[in-house]
This record gives C-alpha cells, structure tokens and sequence, in this order.
C-alpha cells in the first residue's frame, strides 16, 4: 500500500513538468480571459486514509463540496467542506473529521484539455469519536491533480489531499485520494 501510494505521490508531482510550456509573449484573446474568471461549485467524493498514532490506521470514506472563485488561467480560490470517516481506531470506537478550509490554487494552464494544479489551504476541523472527547483545532491541507475539461463549464477533477487537523493529543494525518466534478459560471 505505502509503494502505491508513493507511486501516485510522485507521478502528482511530476505532472506539471510533462505538459508542454505556453509561449510567454502570447497575449491572451480576451474573450477566453472573461472566460477564465468567475465563480465555480465543485462535489468531490474517494478514499481517505487515516495515518493516526492515537489509535488504528484505517480506511474511510471522504466527501465534499465547496465554492471557488477563479481569477484568471491559472489562480482560483474556494471554501471547502468535507467529511471523512468511519475509521475503525480499534477499541470498538470510530472515528471521523469534518474540515472547512480557504484553498488556493494554481492551475498550469496548457493546450490540452488536461490542468494540473497544485494547492494549499488553512481552516478549521473537528475530530469526532464514539468514544472519548470530541477535539477540534487548526487544519491544514495539500492537494495536487489534474482536472480534464468536459466542456468550457464542466471539468472532472482526481487529485489527491493531505489533511492535518490540529488537535490536542495525536493528530489525525489523512491521505485522500478524490474525484470530482466543478461547474463554471
């Protein structure tokens, strides 16, 4: 499992350096500039791992949404909630965290339908359990991948987040693998 995973950590870093490069003295059509901006939503559901030395290592569900905002070709910015859990932490007990992050992006625009991106976020998060003291604290994330335009509106995003959610005590560390759908307006 760690060698798949850091199979796919790497080839999520290494994305941006296969695409092709856009000449930098083109000046962009201004249509497809207004284009570029505006407001998105964005659904996003996977496979969470939770990386935790309070209790058991386990595997859960992750999902959620958000709002962005994207500025031009390459900046965007959104509000994200998810949700990832049921993770058998031994004992008998579950465990499940809930985050609200502010994300910033930059996406690699290129000729393709294919925009990697790389991003980082900061908010809060609330780790809740069957058995024990709920926490909540700072959370922090990471996020890489590629999103596939379907259409000038619709584009398919997979990626893969790193979530750290401060608490006192252990902090839960998720490795989450997601897809996803942004609409554009």
């Amino acid at each position: 499992m760690k060698a798949f995973r850091n199979i796919l950590l790497a080839g999520l870093v290494l994305m941006p350096f296969a695409v092709s490069a856009q000449a930098a003295d083109l000046a962009p059509d201004e249509a497809a500039a207004s284009e570029a901006m505006g407001l998105y939503l964005r659904g996003d559901a996977g496979m969470s791992f939770l990386n935790w030395s309070g209790g058991s290592d386990d595997m859960g569900f992750v999902a959620g949404g958000g709002i962005g905002y994207r500025y031009n070709d390459n900046m965007r910015t959104d509000l994200t909630v998810d949700w990832a859990g049921k993770y058998d932490i031994g004992a008998g007990a579950n465990l499940s965290t809930t985050t609200v992050l502010g994300n910033l992006y930059y996406d690699w625009k290129n000729d393709s339908a294919f925009t990697p991106y790389v991003g980082a976020g900061m908010g809060y998060g609330w780790v809740n359990r069957d058995i024990g003291s709920d926490r909540s604290g700072l959370a922090v994330g990471l996020a890489a991948g590629v999103a596939v335009d379907l259409t000038s509106k619709i584009a398919v995003d997979v990626g893969y987040r790193l979530r750290d959610t401060m608490i006192s005590g252990s902090n839960p560390l998720e490795h989450q693998v997601t897809a996803g759908i942004r609409f554009s307006f």
